[in-house]
C-alpha cells in the first residue's frame, strides 16, 4: 500500500471536516465585519470597505460545500471529483487572496476616511437628527468625546449655541455632569476617531489572520490532491482503496 496515498487521503478527509468548520467560522467573521461597519456607517463614506466581508461570507459558504465534495470524492476515490475539488480549492484560494488584498488596502484608508467623515458629522450635530443619534451612541458606547478629544467640540455650532457645553453623551455620569469643559473629571477625554480607528483596524487584522490560516490549510489540500492524482496515473488499475 502506497503510504503517500494513504496519508494524502487521510489529510483530505480531515481537511473536508475542517472545511465545514471553517465555512461556519468564515461566515461568522464576515458577518462580524459587516456588523462592525454598520455600527459606524454614519462615519464612513467609503462603502467599498464592505467588499472584504462579502468575499469572506461567499468563501465560507463555498467552503462548507467544498467539505461535502471533498468527503464524497475521497471516499468514492473519484478522479473527477478530486479534480473538481482541486479546482474549487484554487478558486477559493484566489478569493481569499483577494479578500486579504482588500483588507490590506482598506486598513490604510480607514484613518483618512474617518477623520474627514467624522468631522462633518460632528459639525452637523443638533441633538435630534439621525447622525446626532449616531454620535451620541458612539460617544456613550466607546466612552469618547469629540473627534480628536473633548476640545474638538469647541469649534462646532452646538458648543456655541448651547452655552459652551458638550452633549451629555460625553458625560461619565449624567446626573452630576453639566457638559462644561471646566469640569473634565465628569467627561470622557479620549477622541472618538482613535477609538473607532483602533476597533476597525483590529477587526480587519483579525479577519486577515483567519483568512491566512485557512489559505494555508488549502495549500495542504491542493498538495494532497496532486499527490493522489499523480500516484494514481502511474497505476494501470487506477485508484486503490485505503485498506486492502
Amino acid at each position: 500500500m502506497d503510504c503517500g496515498i494513504i496519508t494524502s487521503k487521510t489529510v483530505l478527509l480531515l481537511l473536508s471536516l475542517i472545511f465545514w468548520a471553517a465555512g461556519a467560522a468564515l461566515a461568522y467573521v464576515g458577518a462580524y465585519i459587516i456588523r462592525s461597519y454598520t455600527n459606524f456607517e454614519a462615519f464612513l463614506e467609503d462603502k467599498y470597505v464592505m467588499i472584504p466581508a462579502v468575499i469572506i461570507i461567499c468563501v465560507g459558504v463555498a467552503m462548507f460545500l467544498l467539505g461535502l465534495l471533498g468527503c464524497c470524492a475521497t471516499i468514492s476515490e473519484s478522479k473527477v471529483g478530486l479534480g473538481l475539488f482541486l479546482v474549487v480549492i484554487l478558486a477559493l484560494f484566489a478569493g481569499e487572496v483577494a479578500a486579504m488584498t482588500f483588507c490590506f488596502i482598506y486598513q490604510g484608508k480607514i484613518t483618512e476616511d474617518l477623520q474627514r467623515s467624522m468631522t462633518d458629522v460632528f459639525m452637523k450635530y443638533d441633538g435630534q437628527s439621525t447622525e446626532s443619534v449616531a454620535v451620541d451612541h458612539l460617544q456613550s458606547q466607546l466612552q469618547c468625546c469629540g473627534v480628536f478629544n473633548l476640545s474638538s467640540w469647541v469649534s462646532t455650532p452646538w458648543y456655541t449655541s448651547h452655552n459652551n457645553t458638550v452633549p451629555f453623551s460625553c458625560c461619565k455620569n449624567q446626573t452630576e455632569c453639566t457638559g462644561q469643559l471646566d469640569k473634565p473629571q465628569f467627561l470622557f477625554t479620549k477622541g472618538c476617531q482613535d477609538q473607532v480607528d483602533v476597533l476597525l483596524q483590529n477587526v480587519l487584522s483579525y479577519a486577515m489572520l483567519v483568512i491566512l490560516g485557512f489559505a494555508i490549510i488549502k495549500v495542504f489540500g491542493m498538495l494532497s490532491v496532486c499527490v493522489i492524482t499523480c500516484r494514481c496515473n502511474d497505476r494501470r488499475n487506477g485508484y486503490h482503496p485505503i485498506y486492502n
